[in-house]
């Protein structure tokens, strides 16, 4: 208990020290979160005044756009339910919407800890996977932010480790999976891919019970009883949202109806409006880049994985481990959730590898990976050892094991403070007009590439400018209303890039009202700037 008081107490000291490093929502998810936990505290309901993606409204412009909308069209509500209570407590701040998740994401090291107890591993090898999950490498940063990091990471290896029990026999830690899977699903739309391991272990054991002769009704490990209370603990968490999301939107999953998201060719259609893209322009692209998209997809996705918790130079001894380990019940499940969510991120969203949908995912991941890094590890000191008699093989995995702690604690230190510094850049840039859109009437809709960030910083309600040439965008804002656009250089569509610059400024736009100069070259194009849009002409701010 004594250990995992501690992995505890060292792992919310890490999370608070992130969290501190920079506080509030540092980018769109995170702002999102917040802005709907906050909306929901008030009282509002899940409604927020701005449309980050169009893909909320049905993935076009609507003729006439109306605010607030439905929220939660794509993301799934759970990160923002956990902030109401402790807003109710705090107020509406900033301690009051990251303090859930630094709570929760300190469980990853105990969890990690427990997890190698209970596959049988040696406790110096359970406690070094606890320690790397105190920081667990680039990482680090995102689980002080009010983003999913924090709840889909326990989520998900609890579930992961809730299906090796239930492998076992042990039929009540498989029910509760259902409940962690339903939870997880409650986070994330990929959620539900943590059931793919509990589903083929439960169909497994039915096919290996025909192939012995015995009734399909026969006792298992799992058993029927079992696969039925695991899979209503999953409905019973997620029934109630299919019912809000069918009975607002008509639709389980009200972004994805359009299509726009699997049949996209680049990243940037994802935030378009104009088209339909379908099985036919997805194919039109020809063999040569659909495979190489997906091979992309796919190199990402490991890159990533590689890089983040393991900085690439430990990754290899996960392979080793696994390998090692490749028939432990332990084991299994999380082997079968990699190898899904390395196929859908290949096969369905290999554009949206690179901007962030894995990692979100690949979290739940990375304590099951760290305790395999461990194994590998021993397992390559053994096999040295083996052939360099003055070695003794434990007390070298030992050390090596202290100097992979050290390695990634110092890489979650330098990653954390390179993150921090971009996310202060980009604010700091944000600020100044953030300030000056806060003295704007209350009701002016704004355009700008992040609604629900502008929303955190200046309270006005606003559009997001489409990924399209600038008849489109001036199409948005005429729709809903706009009064005034926020353009970032951190963050723009390339049609927008000139009017930033100064190349081109279409009728509709004034002159720049404030702009923010580039800190680190007071010669480029600014780094953020002011517009009034006129849709009327004579609109004397623009005069």
């Amino acid at each position: 208990m004594g250990s995992l008081i501690a992995l505890y107490v060292a792992a919310l000291a890490a999370r608070v020290a992130a969290g501190i490093a920079f506080l509030g929502p540092a980018y769109t998810d995170s702002a999102y979160y917040v802005d709907v936990a906050r909306q929901l505290a008030a009282g509002h309901g899940l409604n927020v005044p701005f449309v980050w993606a169009f893909l909320e409204v049905g993935g076009h412009i609507p003729a006439m756009g109306t605010l607030p909308i439905p929220s939660n069209a794509h993301w799934l509500p759970l990160a923002s339910l956990v902030q109401v209570p402790s807003i109710w407590l705090l107020g509406p701040t900033d301690l009051a919407s990251q303090l859930p998740f630094w709570l929760a994401g300190a469980t990853l090291a105990p969890l990690t800890y427990l997890i190698g107890r209970d596959a049988g591993l040696p406790r110096w090898i359970c406690l070094a996977g606890g320690a790397l999950m105190v920081a667990p490498g680039a990482f680090t940063p995102f689980l002080g932010q009010p983003d999913n990091f924090g709840l889909y990471g326990p989520l998900g290896a609890g579930a992961l480790w809730a299906c090796a029990q239930g492998l076992r026999g042990q039929r009540r830690a498989f029910v509760l999976g259902g409940l962690l899977v339903g939870l997880a699903s409650l986070a994330r739309n990929d959620g539900v891919l943590l059931g793919v391991p509990f589903a083929l272990a439960f169909g497994l054991e039915r096919w290996r019970t025909l192939r012995r002769g015995a009734s399909l009704r026969a006792p298992g490990p799992i058993g029927w009883a079992s696969a039925v209370g695991c899979f209503a603990l999953f409905l019973l968490v997620m029934a109630p949202w299919w019912v809000r999301q069918i009975a607002t939107f008509g639709a389980l999953l009200p972004s994805a109806t359009s299509g726009r998201l699997l049949w996209i060719t680049t990243y940037e259609q994802t935030f378009s409006t104009v088209g339909s893209p379908g099985p036919a322009t997805f194919l039109s692209q020809g063999l040569g880049p659909l495979i190489a998209s997906r091979i992309g997809g796919s190199a990402a996705a490991i890159g990533l994985f590689a890089y983040l918790p393991f900085a690439v130079v430990l990754a290899p001894l996960v392979a080793v481990g696994a390998w090692i380990r490749r028939r432990d019940s332990s084991f299994a499940p999380w082997l079968i959730y990699g190898f899904t969510l390395l196929a859908s991120s290949t096969f369905l969203f290999a554009l949206q590898v690179p901007s962030g949908n894995f990692i979100h995912s690949a979290i739940a991941l990375v304590p099951h990976a760290d305790l395999l890094m461990l194994l590998g590890l021993q397992g390559v000191v053994g096999w040295i050892a083996r052939r360099r008699p003055a070695w003794r093989a434990e007390t070298a995995s030992r050390f090596f094991a202290t100097g992979a702690v050290a390695i990634v604690a110092l890489f979650a230190l330098g990653s954390s403070l390179q993150t921090v510094a971009g996310w202060r850049a980009y604010r700091s840039g944000l600020a100044p007009i953030a300030a000056q859109v806060r003295s704007l009437p209350a009701g002016d809709v704004v355009l700008s590439s992040d609604p629900a960030g502008l929303w955190y910083l200046a309270g006005r309600p606003g559009v997001v400018t489409p990924a399209d040439p600038l008849p489109v965008v001036e199409q948005a804002a005429q729709a809903y209303g706009a009064r005034w656009l926020v353009l970032d250089a951190s963050s723009i569509v390339p049609s927008l890039q000139p009017v930033l610059s100064g190349a081109v400024r279409p009728p509709w736009l004034s002159r720049p009202l404030l702009s923010v100069p580039d800190a680190r070259d007071p010669s480029a194009a600014p780094q953020a700037v002011l517009y009034a849009v006129c849709l009327s002409p004579d609109d004397p701010r623009c005069g």
